[in-house]
């Protein structure tokens, strides 16, 4: 069944540059990881394509972040992913391991790729059966994040979760393969119901060129909403923007 969600209103943090942004997302993401392992508990993070979400990974590899993070009980999944293989420069995957994983003491068991490199429809069911498997949610549970780092595309997308495209309406599934007709490619995706299940959800979104859809995302509160980033509204977690000024003036301008 599912249950209509309440309002989240989103915690927005503006920082001085996209360095400061960075550092401020590395932070979190060492204080979530720490306090989660204090609990006895598992960190399950799902990371985030981007040269943004890349600044923040490189500060993660390095001092004083990457001594503070307990990183054998650290597991790491990515929102979305393009259909390349793993080496390919479009990879998310290669890329957080460029900046990230090469430099950090993390076991292989805990870094759980997407198999993109497989048919689309094959490789979102393998996706999603690790979902299950690692958080043991049988359908129709919905597995919990710690944490999920999203970007912002120009046109309002999130992961791959584009305008108009078929995932925007899954209700069920963990993970889809959607086809992006404008960008005439295949990516597999995260859906809403697991974004919104997760218990800390964190936009990066720097530079003036996102400004603009910033304003339209959070300066304005609409019934249905326009772009598919607003419907990223946690349930029972936390939702959170850093930006850096850049891509806050507008929004800064006209909070709404």
């Amino acid at each position: 069944m599912n249950h209509p969600q309440r309002a989240t209103r989103p915690h927005v943090q503006v920082l001085p540059d996209p360095s400061a942004l960075a550092a401020e997302a590395a932070t979190r993401f060492a204080q979530l990881a720490d306090e989660a392992v204090a609990e006895g508990r598992r960190f399950a993070v799902a990371l985030s394509g981007g040269s943004t979400p890349r600044a923040a990974y490189a500060l993660l590899a390095t001092s004083p972040w990457r001594d503070q993070v307990p990183w054998p009980k650290v597991h790491l999944f990515w929102g979305d992913e393009r259909c390349v293989p793993p080496d390919d420069p479009q990879s998310n995957y290669r890329m957080a391991r460029e900046a990230l994983l090469d430099h950090i003491p993390i076991p292989e068991s805990n870094v759980h790729r997407i198999r993109a490199e497989r048919r689309p429809l094959e490789a979102a069911g393998a996706y999603e059966k690790e979902l299950r498997r690692f958080f043991r949610s049988p359908s129709p549970q919905i597995p919990h994040f710690d944490l999920v780092f999203l970007g912002l595309g120009p046109d309002g997308h999130t992961a791959s979760l584009f305008p108009n495209t078929a995932a925007l309406n899954e209700a069920d599934r963990l993970a889809v393969a959607n086809h992006v007709p404008q960008q005439d490619a295949w990516r597999i995706t995260l859906t809403f119901p697991v974004l919104n299940a997760a218990s800390h959800v964190i936009f990066l979104v720097a530079g003036a060129g996102k400004a603009a859809r910033v304003r339209d995302i959070l300066g304005t509160a609409t019934p249905t909403p326009r772009f598919p980033a607003q419907r990223v509204r946690p349930t029972q977690g936390t939702l959170t923007w850093l930006m850096d000024r850049a891509a806050a003036k507008l929004y800064a301008a006209h909070p709404g």
